[in-house]
């Protein structure tokens, strides 16, 4: 496990004021943290951010939801909608290189922190608005989560068995869509502002994310003006690509070109199957896959997922057994790639993170700080002589 404190901070130096709540802007946030940035969290002092009482599970006072994406930083107590509130926020913002905030459309408080006044004001300052719906269009004063920006943005319809419940993804695809977007927009904005000395409205949303996403689903229909549906684990334009069922369970193969299908017959001794015409070029193996699934499903039936793995990695087959997350955290891989890392909570005690995902010279950021108990930081960031109406704790 990673317990020490130190290594890359490729942002040491930029300040960051967290304004948003929920997922995408802490999960943003969050993420300019493990770079390095110097990031402080604005609550509410009646509870703060939703996501600490969004369990169980809980560890001490708060959920394991707001403990998995607010690690890194500082928490302030302020009531944004008082005008002391505002006052602090404004001294804050002085020294403040980068705010994150996702103000629903048309509130008071989008009003308060309007773009074009702040710019005025601090024209250094690079702002992320994060929305369910974006800035323009009929739906742009929706409000949204996540299973909302699946449904409206078309995962849903794509997830799920062929003709079965429409299904969300297992992750929060809307919400982080926008959170990974949404970052590369701020680097972008901090990258011109190097250039410039000039700040920038950043905007995304969950639902330009989600068809961003879309990639080969959306050329798939721009060419045909089909329909797609939910094709279980299969993908539109490869097969044998999904999940299979052994004798003990499932696992997945992912062919992807003619030679590894001819390893394939091969390894299941049907060699046969490669002078099929239902199955000769991935075209056809995509037009016929109703018949492929049944061939292999027969095939793969006298083994077991540990035999199939064995015997289809021997052959150069991609293939991967469905794990549970106990097996991937407990995997020697993982280790090695040092992906679990420990905090050091102030009242909790060592706290299990996942890591940064991006190493910079063969060297992964580490976990700096636990994520931080409600108002912890107040006294320090505003002063001992703050007004007392302003702050909780």
């Amino acid at each position: 496990m990673t317990t020490t404190h130190t290594g890359p901070a490729p942002l040491a130096g930029v300040r960051v004021l967290d304004l948003s709540k929920i997922l995408a802007g802490p999960y943003a946030t969050m993420s300019l943290a493990d770079l390095g940035a110097d990031v402080t969290k604005v609550e509410h002092p009646d509870g703060g951010d939703p996501t600490r009482s969004w369990g169980p599970p809980f560890v001490g006072p708060d959920a394991t939801y707001y403990l998995a994406i607010n690690r890194g930083k500082k928490s302030v107590t302020v009531d944004l909608k008082s005008e002391e509130g505002q006052d602090v926020i404004h001294r804050i913002l002085e020294e403040t290189d980068v705010v994150v905030e996702n103000f629903k459309p048309g509130s008071g408080l989008q009003r308060i922190f309007d773009y074009r006044t702040l710019s005025e004001r601090y024209p250094h300052l690079v702002v992320l608005h994060i929305s369910a719906f974006g800035e323009d269009g009929p739906l742009r004063d929706e409000p949204g989560y996540d299973m909302i920006a699946q449904a409206a943005g078309g995962l849903m319809s794509l997830t799920g068995e062929p003709g079965g419940a429409p299904m969300k993804a297992g992750f929060a695809m809307g919400d982080l869509g926008a959170a990974l977007f949404g970052l590369i927009g701020v680097l972008a904005a901090l990258v011109e502002r190097s250039r410039t000395g000039r700040g920038q409205y950043v905007t995304t949303s969950l639902f330009e994310c989600q068809l961003a996403l879309h990639v080969n689903w959306a050329t798939n229909y721009f060419a045909t003006g089909e329909r797609p549906g939910a094709l279980g684990s299969g993908h539109p334009n490869l097969a044998p690509y999904q999940a299979f069922p052994a004798s003990d369970g499932y696992f997945v193969v992912a062919v992807g070109n003619d030679n590894q299908w001819g390893s394939l017959c091969s390894a299941i001794a049907r060699d046969d199957l490669t002078t099929d015409p239902r199955f000769e070029r991935n075209r056809d193996r995509v037009a016929n896959r109703g018949d492929l699934e049944r061939e292999l499903s027969t095939a793969f039936a006298s083994g077991t997922v540990e035999q199939w793995c064995d015997t289809l990695t021997a052959h150069a087959v991609p293939v991967s057994p469905i794990r549970h997350l106990d097996e991937i955290y407990a995997d020697p891989h993982t280790a090695a790639l040092g992906m679990i890392g420990t905090v050091d909570h102030p009242t909790l005690g060592s706290l299990q993170q996942i890591a940064f995902p991006v190493s910079f010279a063969g060297e992964r950021p580490h976990l700096t700080s636990a994520p931080p108990v409600l108002g912890a930081d107040t006294d320090e960031i505003l002063g001992a002589h703050r007004p007392q109406s302003v702050v909780g704790g």
